[in-house]
């Protein structure tokens, strides 16, 4: 069997207030293998964006063990996850996430540059190439448009070659013809570098695409 890029053992989430204990993931429990694609859907308030959260480190559970290429997540401090994240995770945001004061070109390069990489300016503008922006590299996102946003954003996640990808409603603010465009290259791009993709997502036609399909309700994953 393939060793797990991503392994989800047993997490569970809850919050405490002034009201009492709200469970939001209960006993999340499931591996991934390195290029398997996965879909994670369920009704709003599922618990869906909590789960890719303590995947990508930036939430901790209450209970349980997240491993990124074998390392426990959560086992780690704060700068030792953040150098992980930079190192196999990429990251791509319904609301795209870019950096206003940066080009397309600037936004590209930015975790290149974190990671010290000399070639930053170059690989940025080829990988801006290849999503069809070699002729925007000056632009702010301002004079953008959301799907070309959102290729900015996907040539940011992938140019550092990551090892996991993680896509949060990646077209949720795409009208459908964008958004069609956006998700073929996506997935095209995940082929070629083999990524271990991760999305959460409303369309069912989106998450048929993926290997599989994690269905969260009322915090648990059912069948």
């Amino acid at each position: 069997m393939a060793e797990s890029i991503i392994s989800v053992e047993h997490v569970h989430k809850s919050v405490t207030d002034s009201t009492g204990t709200l469970a939001i993931l209960r006993d999340i429990d499931f591996s991934l293998a390195a290029r398997e694609t996965a879909a994670i859907v369920g009704a709003s308030g599922s618990g869906k964006s909590t789960l890719l959260s303590i995947i990508a480190g930036l939430d901790t559970p209450t209970q349980g063990t997240v491993r990124i290429a074998g390392e426990d997540l959560f086992a780690l401090d704060e700068d030792a996850r953040a150098g992980l994240r930079a190192r196999k995770v990429g990251f791509v945001f319904q609301s795209f996430q870019l950096m206003g004061n940066l080009t397309a070109l600037e936004n590209v390069m930015l975790p290149l540059e974190l990671a010290d990489r000399r070639d930053a300016r170059k690989t940025a503008a080829e990988m801006l190439a290849r999503v069809g922006l070699s002729q925007r590299l000056g632009h702010y996102p301002r004079v953008l448009s959301g799907g070309e946003q959102q290729r900015v954003a996907l040539a940011r996640a992938f140019v550092v070659q990551p090892a996991v990808l993680l896509a949060d409603e990646p077209t949720g603010s795409l009208d459908f013809a964008t958004g069609e465009t956006v998700m073929e290259l996506m997935f095209a791009l995940n082929r070629e570098q083999g990524t271990t993709l991760v999305l959460v997502t409303h369309d069912h036609a989106i998450a048929e695409r993926c290997e599989h399909r994690i269905t969260i309700e009322a915090g648990r994953i059912v069948p």
